[in-house]
């Protein structure tokens, strides 16, 4: 609605529609606040929720300030129903609604269809190829929001890599670009077609569609010409162009974003259009407004989908930022509901991301950086195998927990109830039959004493310290959303307040600000509603950006210093006034005032080489904010130039202030306090006494400025419930806000070695130890994705890292890549009886190890280099931190350092055996690069391809470890050195029980304690193993007896791989128990030495899974690690095989190399379909976005697709391989390493095989098969097709259910029935040598 700019004095409405409450904030005509809340969804009495709240609020105050209208009023109050709310005395509202987040949850957006570049149909489905949960068969989805794709035949590549003599460079030239780069029309738009297309859309009744072409954040003309012709046939409710929506590069996320935008806009506007026929006509001087997910405001016409996904928390973020930011002191916002809880951090501005993924959906867009946990007041309570497991699962409003009388789950709520921390009596009573009864405490005890009783490892506790238990562990949970989001940007969280609100936050307020470190706690007066509140003072935003490509400042050596680009400076003076007068124009034309909008200014820069971008703020300072700003987070700089990514612009209309005083938004110090008496007592459970006491409870609404309560005590809000922990004092601020001292009276309590060895196992401490270890490891993994320069590390996240003993024992390896889970450990124990053998030194402070040789230290691969460090304290060991990473070149016969016909170790690359990268402190740069330059010494080899890359990796890699050393001391110093070593102890032995009675459970299931397989390789070997369960005590022998000798290729797999894959295949078992199991669930805390304790391997020496230290290796960690997994799962008979490799591509010449593995189908399973495109089992690796591989590579990406038809037959489907076609536009060497090329994936319990992959390569005008394992030449102009496998089936199913499915037509249990060793193979060699 437009309007002028002369403003009434009226009714102004701050709304938060919620899923369960419409909280509503409303300044009266005088300036009076009032809040009101009422339920979000109650169709017997209302039909929109923000409408009923504005019209009980005008028919109680209206008529008091604007009597001449009264009789309007009257009618409104008499006949609610059918009277239009008049709008003619409210100013303003504002609104945040949840509505586009739950119609992408839910799936229930607009009819939508995606037109994309030619080759790209499923892109959006493939992603990134990665998937969310490693140990997770089924790899469940949301559907696609898309019902159709078009393909449209259009094409633009980049100039840069085009020789002269190309046959693309007669195409014409882009004649604008937004970059400023050289693109050529390769292929143009055929108008006639694509709208013969669009009318058939129109037809099938879809109505609203998506556009992306690939490049269009450059070049968009082929989007604008599609746009234009959908315009002309009309009938699409939206047209989301990519290049409007999300003008940044990454085809991926910029084309997801488009079609949120398609999808959802819609919706929005639909529900707009609802909300406003409940009105009068608006008049022209009623603004209408909604919150945006960057924390902005944006009228209707402004407010698009794909902007509506985080409108509802982003309130809150705004709320707590301008009450709780007194301008030092910076604030972690703390907002728990009753699903999960949402963390941020205020520094005076808002943290905003660029790139996320919700409900399977990447958006690239400015939004709040909030994370979210799965841990709420409704996540429900679990014990197994003695840890305490708190959520993910919810028990929701329906049933509810246990105290809500609906026969529902226990719940962190009921835990709440149960140890006094909530008061019955001031809890509404809304609950029972008749919704007249309060919360049911006896309910919710005696549920406990059950769970309590259902366990021998909590037998022992009472009541209140079961329930005491989970609640510790809910706040570790949460605590580690926080952790990432500070310390691993180097942040001191101790300097931080915390902002609670939301219902259940200030129960845990104290309690989470202690685990943290933390020394004050803020819960507002309007913390319950704070969301409203935050939409009160809201700004007006309208952002503009654009992609950029250059220089922004260059590094010069001589000076070791940056210098500001001077020919780009006119650009970005003339970038930033188009976009501050677009920005600004969006404003005026929302109804603001053209001298009242502020124009903030970024520059998007990252180092030359690296994909770490950083928004900051341009100014003549910009380039020492950014050294500042990376240099804080990762600890080093890079001697590089700086580049310019993109132009932003934030259009800025302030909104309005809190009603505080900066200076004393926290401040209660100077006053002199008088006691108050409590409303009354009230049973709390007092932790450190071990029982329940009388506490005084306290109603806000009495206290004032001059009282302070001492903790433990209660303080009843209108809203929520505050709990003032022991050791804690609250105070009242002057404008009625509660600021709580958070005092630890706690110390590391010091245990003697004999008290270690009598130590019993806590089974509350046992699990936030594992939060704990977890956490640590997760945040030395961001860290390194961060601080990592290579694509392979930092985009495609082919890493892992990990906590050992001092004994080198695996403690807690995060669930990065699972090839590595169990190997790190062996790597790590090799280098302590390395380096305390007689003569070599021994390990001393201020050193740091790295290895990478498979078979004598420990390794996968060579490319797979380890870097441990030791943790010392006192002088002495007492950890090892370690995380290993793959390398994208380090030197051998071919580029990327896996060549497909190595025969040697040392054909690989280099071997490191022992070295100490870091000796006194000081990175041993000059040894380290002798030793990747050793292979140029071996005939046919070439030394370290990209040396500068490997070395900055590996300093990173040395920077995670610190990061990780750095949290690891902070946990002793808070636990106390004994008790952190015991509990690394208690966990892996848990971790032991976990797979005992997981082995148990299978062979029971089996009804025998012996189980085998039979699985082959593409060139004949053979893959057997026989497992022997001992039903009693859970122990296994794992006999690989059988399996083939080691071969004179490169598949051979060092005995760590085999440990790798055992250990990952035992922790999926847990979460795919054989049905009737009658463990519950095997939860494992984190990934370590104990799930292989009850395990014997007998892996025959001189075998493919224990072969000698010089033989090739670089295809067994890549290639037999995942059919060790097919072999492992087939004879648990747990699910179809999956495409059983991980497909590796690499290609280069001398100046580069480049190194990817391309996913493939998943098997189906009892219950569950095979997922496709996708990456399986041993390996997780993101592959890098077609925009970016054209960008940095001097190759065309022709189609990444789905294989249709490729995934086997069944009852469920097997999922589908994938296609991807690659066209040098220079020679280069390509390389393919791959298996699954002869031998198909098996289908299981009458389910049909998968279909093979296969290789090709276009040349001389025909299509020649290269085989499973080649490295070529091509030349510009050839084209290699990698089409990946798919996988095996699950069950019988009649032909209608598998349409385009291929057909059982081998023995899934012998996998070379029909198989001719000699042809296949002489075939197979004979297609390697022609190509």
């Amino acid at each position: 609605t437009e309007f002028s700019n002369i403003m009434m004095q009226g009714f102004d409405f701050a709304i938060d529609r919620g899923g369960t409450f419409t909280d509503i904030y409303c300044t009266l005509p005088n300036k009076e606040p009032i809040v009101r809340k009422l339920l979000s969804v109650d169709p017997r009495n209302y039909k929109d929720a923000p409408r009923e709240g504005i019209r009980r609020i005008l028919c109680e105050y209206a008529a008091q300030f604007f009597p001449e209208d009264a009789e309007l009023y009257s009618k409104l109050t008499s006949d609610p129903g059918d009277t239009p709310v008049p709008t003619k005395h409210i100013q303003s509202i504002t609104m945040g609604t949840t509505v586009a987040t739950n119609a992408l949850l839910e799936r229930q957006g607009a009819r939508c269809a995606l037109l994309i570049s030619k080759g790209f149909r499923n892109l959006l489905e493939i992603n990134n190829q990665s998937r969310a949960n490693i140990f997770d068969l089924e790899i469940a989805r949301l559907k696609s929001i898309y019902e159709e794709v078009i393909e449209i035949d259009e094409r633009v590549i980049l100039g840069k890599y085009v020789k002269d003599d190309s046959v693309y460079q007669a195409c014409p030239e882009a004649a604008e670009t937004t970059t400023n780069e050289r693109f050529l029309v390769i292929k143009s738009i055929d108008a006639d077609v694509v709208k013969a297309e669009l009318l058939k859309l129109k037809e099938r009744g879809i109505t609203s569609i998506a556009v992306t072409c690939m490049h269009s954040y450059s070049f968009n003309d082929h989007e604008v010409e599609i746009g234009k012709l959908a315009e002309e046939v009309g009938g699409f409710e939206e047209v989301s162009l990519s290049h409007t929506v999300s003008p940044m590069t990454k085809i991926v996320p910029r084309g997801h974003t488009a079609l949120a935008s398609a999808y959802l806009t819609p919706i929005i506007q639909t529900y707009i259009t609802s909300f406003l026929s409940g009105f009068t006509k608006f008049e022209e001087t009623t603004r209408l407004s909604f919150m945006k997910s960057d924390g902005g405001l944006a009228s209707v016409g402004s407010f698009g989908g794909h902007q509506a996904i985080l409108s509802g928390p982003a309130g809150g973020v705004v709320g707590y930022g301008k009450t709780a930011y007194n301008g030092r002191e910076p604030v972690i916002g703390f907002d728990m509901g009753g699903t999960s809880t949402d963390v941020s951090r205020y520094d005076g501005s808002l943290e905003l991301l660029y790139n996320s993924v919700i409900a399977d959906t990447y958006i690239q867009a400015p939004q709040l950086d909030i994370s979210t946990v799965a841990a709420g007041g409704g996540s429900r309570l679990f014990l197994s195998n003695g840890l305490f497991i708190v959520g993910p699962e919810s028990a929701s409003s329906d049933p509810g927990p246990v105290s809500y009388r609906k026969n529902g789950y226990l719940t962190v709520t009921d835990a709440n109830l149960v140890l006094g921390r909530i008061v019955p009596q001031y809890f509404p009573h809304i609950f029972g039959p008749n919704e007249n009864e309060g919360l049911d405490y006896d309910g919710a005890y005696k549920k406990f004493e059950e769970l309590r009783d259902s366990t021998p490892e909590t037998k022992h506790l009472s009541v209140a310290d079961l329930a005491q238990g989970f609640i510790r562990v809910a706040n570790e949970a949460m605590c580690r959303p926080i952790r990432n989001l500070t310390t691993m940007k180097g942040y001191d969280l101790s300097r931080h307040t915390l902002a609670v609100f939301g219902g259940a936050g200030p129960q845990h307020a104290c309690a989470i600000a202690l685990n943290l470190g933390m020394k004050k706690v803020l819960v507002h007066k309007y913390g319950g509603i704070l969301s409203a509140y935050g939409l009160s003072m809201a700004d007006a935003v309208a952002e503009e950006q654009e992609a950029a490509a250059g220089v922004y400042a260059s590094y010069d050596a001589s000076t070791d210093a940056f210098t500001l680009n001077e020919e780009m400076s006119s650009n970005h003076e003339d970038k930033f006034a188009q976009l501050e007068g677009r920005s600004a124009d969006s404003l005026v034309g929302q109804g603001y005032n053209k001298e009242d909008v502020v124009a903030e200014q970024f520059v998007n820069l990252r180092f030359a080489g690296t994909d770490t971008q950083m928004m900051t703020a341009y100014s003549q300072d910009a380039i020492q904010q950014f050294l500042a700003n990376y240099k804080r987070e990762f600890g080093f700089l890079l001697k590089r130039d700086i580049l310019v990514d993109d132009y932003r612009v934030r259009g800025v209309v302030p909104g309005n202030e809190a009603d505080i005083d900066k200076e004393d938004a926290t401040e209660t110090e100077g006053v002199d306090y008088v006691d108050t008496t409590a409303e009354c007592t009230h049973k709390l459970y007092i932790s450190s006494k071990g029982k329940y006491d009388d506490v005084p409870v306290y109603k806000l609404d009495n206290l004032t400025h001059e009282n302070q309560i001492q903790g433990p005590a209660i303080i009843i809000q209108n809203i929520s419930t505050i709990l003032v922990e022991e050791g804690c004092v609250a105070s009242i601020t002057k404008r009625g806000n509660i600021v709580m001292k958070v005092v630890s009276s706690n110390s590391a309590v010091v245990i003697t070695d004999d008290e270690v060895a009598t130590q019993k196992c806590d089974p509350i401490k046992l699990s936030i130890f594992a939060h704990r270890f977890m956490g640590i490891a997760e945040c030395m993994g961001r860290a390194l994705a961060r601080a990592s320069i290579s694509v392979n590390i930092k985009e495609r996240l082919d890493f892992s890292c990990a906590i050992f003993d001092a004994n080198g024992g695996l403690v807690a390896n995060a669930p990065h890549i699972p090839v590595h889970l169990g190997a790190m450990q062996s790597a790590v124990e090799f280098q302590l009886h390395y380096w305390y053998s007689e003569g070599n030194g021994g390990i001393n402070e201020g050193e740091v190890l790295v290895s990478n040789h498979p078979q004598l230290a420990g390794g996968s691969h060579l490319p797979d280099i380890t870097v441990i460090t030791p943790v010392f304290l006192d002088g002495k060991v007492i950890f090892y931190i370690a995380s290993r990473g793959h390398h994208a070149d380090i030197g051998g016969i071919a580029p990327g350092s896996m060549p497909p016909h190595s025969t040697k170790l040392e054909q690989e690359g280099a071997a490191i055996v022992a070295f100490k990268l870091v000796e006194n402190g000081e990175f041993q740069e000059e040894g380290i690069t002798e030793i990747l330059n050793s292979p140029g010494k071996i005939p046919g080899s070439a030394p370290c391809r990209n040396l500068p890359d490997v070395l900055s990796d590996l300093k990173a890699q040395v920077a995670a470890n610190q990061s990780g050393i750095r949290n690891l001391l902070g946990l002793i110093e808070e636990c106390g050195l004994q008790e952190v070593s015991a509990y690394m102890g208690f966990i892996q032995d848990n971790a032991e029980l976990c797979v005992r009675s997981t082995l148990k459970a299978f062979a029971k299931a089996h009804a025998s304690s012996t189980l085998s397989a039979v699985e082959g390789m593409d060139d004949g070997s053979i893959l057997k193993l026989t497992i022997s369960v001992d039903v009693n005590t859970g122990d296994a022998t794992f006999d690989f007896s059988g399996t083939s000798e080691q071969v004179l290729m490169n598949h051979n797999a060092p005995p760590a791989v085999t440990y790798s894959a055992t250990i990952y295949s035992l922790r999926c078992l847990m979460d795919h128990l054989p049905e009737g199991s009658d463990i519950g669930r095997a939860v494992i805390p984190c990934l370590n030495q104990g799930c292989l304790a009850p395990i014997t391997f007998v892996l025959p020496e001189g075998s493919l899974l224990n072969p000698s230290p010089e033989a090739a290796v670089c295809g067994g960690n890549v290639l037999t690690s995942q059919r060790v997994v097919d072999l492992i799962f087939k004879a648990f008979q747990v699910c179809a095989a999956s495409n059983g490799c991980m497909n590796n591509f690499t290609f280069g010449d001398e100046t580069f190399g480049y190194y990817e593995t391309i996913g493939g189908g998943a098997g189906a399973g009892p219950t569950w379909k095979g997922q496709s495109g996708v990456h399986t089992h041993c390996t997780n690796t993101r592959i890098t976005d077609p925009e970016i591989l054209e960008r940095r590579y001097p190759v065309i990406l022709r189609e990444f697709s789905l294989r249709q038809g490729s995934g086997g037959a069944g009852k469920h489907k097997g999922g589908e391989g994938i296609i991807r076609t690659i066209e040098p536009l220079r020679p280069l060497t390509m390389s393919l390493l791959t298996e699954r090329r002869v031998l198909r994936p098996y289908g299981m319990a009458g389910g049909g095989n998968a279909k093979c992959g296969k290789n090709l390569v276009y040349t001389n005008d025909r299509w020649i098969n290269i085989g499973g394992r080649c490295s070529t030449e091509l030349k510009a102009g050839d084209l290699l097709k990698i089409e990946t496998p798919g996988g095996g089936g699950y069950g019988l199913a009649s032909s209608a259910d598998n349409k385009g499915a291929t057909v059982n037509d081998t023995s899934a249990s012998n996998p070379f029935e029909g198989y001719v060793k000699g042809g296949s193979l002489a075939q197979y060699e004979g297609n390697q040598g022609s190509a």
